[in-house]
């Protein structure tokens, strides 16, 4: 971690950011008093292919027919425009 003043925030920002984001910290001070800290974000990287698929069978099972049931109780059955599923394996 680095303590600089406001002034050489102002006049070296660009340095100042450059070291930011390889990774340095800076405490900036105004008039002797420490008043900011400029770090890095937290990165993510992005999730791979294996990762979502790992993701993907960890989620529960879904029984479309008790979804359906809940969903008429909720909603109700007769404002429905039509029983057949269009997605409905044979």
């Amino acid at each position: 971690m680095k303590i600089i003043t406001q002034r050489e925030f102002r006049n070296h920002s660009a340095a100042v950011m450059d070291a930011v984001e390889a990774g340095e910290t800076y405490h900036i001070t105004r008039n002797g008093t420490e008043v900011a800290e400029l770090r890095p974000l937290a990165t993510r990287r992005q999730p791979t292919t294996e990762d979502l698929i790992a993701q993907h069978r960890l989620l529960p099972r879904i029984d479309a027919a008790a979804m359906r049931k809940e969903a008429d109780e909720f909603f109700g059955s007769e404002d429905r425009v039509g029983d057949d599923d269009p997605f409905e394996r044979a």
